[in-house]
């Protein structure tokens, strides 16, 4: 028998439970267990008026936030239409049916004031990272280190060549406010002083973008996204934005170690990362300042193509202040500075070794040692000591399980980008680039936690 059509009616009482229509096993409820933020209000307090029309809730704003970002819902317009419809983000919003969800101008408003002012986006992240370790999945022991490249919301259209940029008078005060924040980095290590190399193009409306071809394809506006992770459960432990150049990611890194052991009291007894964390510096800041042991193979250019003997083929003799050829002949350090061709000044540090002219003459291996010029001579770096060791690092037997770690943070800037969808940034600067990066972080977080530690249903 078929059924009468059905007619909406409205009712004049109703009785309805968020609780009840929220699955047992949707992700958001795995994922409140672990949000605390009970302190903000404190966090907060210095930043708000005593007197005045009360705000809108900040929990109820990190709360969406956390939504959009779990979710991969990055546009604030579409969240708050989301979250409107959408049962179970009512439900983790603390937001009952009749509540009116905040305009998406209030996510704007509350970014660029206090919640910049009080850092308390980094607040929320490190109140996950200490839940992370109180869970046990945080050992300590082992961290990895990478960046990743993320799309900055600029066109190459809308630029120019540097010069032409920094020839035209700013008025900070009427300047976009991504364009305060990079005049305000420009002596920032991450930003304006990461690299004296100047890019080809400058973005007029995100000038602290880097213009980069690192992807071997056609080159685009990026930041560099840098995560310090732990290699146990792949739990990130800190976040850092930066430029899209070497040197600027390895500072980035300093950073990350040094405030981990900071704030959580974290030392890693070693530290595993790609060849990009290789320079001589690094490894000496690593293994000599801060005692790690660096899994990281080491940066060398000295490996010559033409055939002829590389500076590994040579022996250093430590007691005697002197290289080996392979032949037995010694190379003598010489009073000579081995200056630095790109700007012609000394290198601090390093030091050249030559082997006697009379001695390469008449040698038979000359071809293969030093074909073009009469004698042969080799430099040795200033921290060779420490590529030695990062070497011996490498070639142990726990190197192998050191790289398969390394991979989970790897993993996360793929599920950053296929799953948050945080293949391109919305927000320009150095400040909104950092917001965005640290709330991915602590989304990942929570969804990591919420897969090690499920919610068990109770027994019915």
């Amino acid at each position: 028998m078929m059924g009468p059509r059905q007619e909406a009616q409205a009712a004049l009482f109703y009785e309805f439970s968020l609780e009840e229509h929220v699955p047992q096993d949707h992700l958001l409820r795995s994922i409140d267990r672990y949000v605390d933020l009970s302190s903000i209000r404190a966090h907060l307090a210095d930043f708000y008026s005593h007197t005045g029309r009360p705000s809108v809730d900040p929990e109820l704003l990190i709360r969406m936030l956390l939504v959009g970002y779990c979710f991969g819902i990055r546009s604030e317009r579409r969240l708050c239409e989301e979250v409107h419809l959408n049962l179970a983000y009512r439900w983790f919003c603390r937001l009952e049916l009749t509540d009116r969800i905040p305009d998406h101008s209030t996510f704007s408003k509350n970014r660029h004031g206090r919640f910049r002012e009080s850092d308390l986006l980094r607040h929320v992240f490190e109140t996950t990272v200490a839940r992370c370790i109180a869970e046990g999945l945080v050992g300590g022991h082992g961290f990895a280190v990478d960046a990743s490249l993320i799309s900055a919301d600029v066109q190459k259209q809308n630029s120019s060549n540097p010069e032409d940029w920094a020839s035209r008078e700013i008025n900070p005060e009427d300047a976009p406010r991504a364009v305060r924040e990079y005049l305000d980095a420009l002596d920032d290590d991450a930003f304006g002083a990461a690299s004296e190399m100047k890019p080809k193009f400058t973005a007029h409306v995100d000038p602290a973008s880097q213009w980069t071809a690192a992807r071997k394809g056609p080159a685009f506006f990026a930041y560099s996204d840098n995560y310090l992770i732990d290699t146990d459960h792949g739990i990130i432990v800190d976040v850092e934005a930066s430029r899209s150049v070497k040197t600027a990611e390895v500072g980035a890194s300093r950073r990350m170690i040094d405030r981990t052991s900071e704030r959580f009291g974290l030392k890693p007894d070693w530290v595993a990362a790609d060849t990009a964390y290789g320079s001589a510096e690094n490894l000496a800041w690593l293994a000599l300042d801060r005692q790690i042991l660096p899994f990281i193979p080491v940066f060398d250019k000295s490996k010559r193509q033409d055939g002829t003997w590389s500076r590994s083929d040579f022996t250093w003799d430590p007691d005697n202040d002197r290289y080996l050829c392979p032949e037995g002949k010694e190379l003598k350090r010489t009073r000579q500075y081995h200056k630095d061709p790109r700007n012609k000044q000394p290198r601090p540090g390093r030091r050249k070794y030559r082997a006697s002219k009379m001695v390469c003459s008449i040698c038979l291996a000359k071809d293969k040692c030093c074909p073009k010029v009469d004698a042969r001579s080799v430099t040795r770096e200033r921290f060779e000591e420490v590529r030695e060791f990062a070497r011996q690092c490498t070639a142990s037997e726990f190197n192998p399980k050191a790289q398969a770690r390394r991979k989970k943070v790897e993993m996360l800037f793929a599920h950053l980008k296929r799953i948050l969808g945080l293949g391109r940034l919305r927000l320009r600067g150095p400040c909104g680039v950092q917001d965005e990066f640290t709330l991915a972080a602590i989304a990942q977080n929570l969804r990591k936690l919420a897969k090690l530690k499920p919610l068990v249903p109770a027994n019915g």
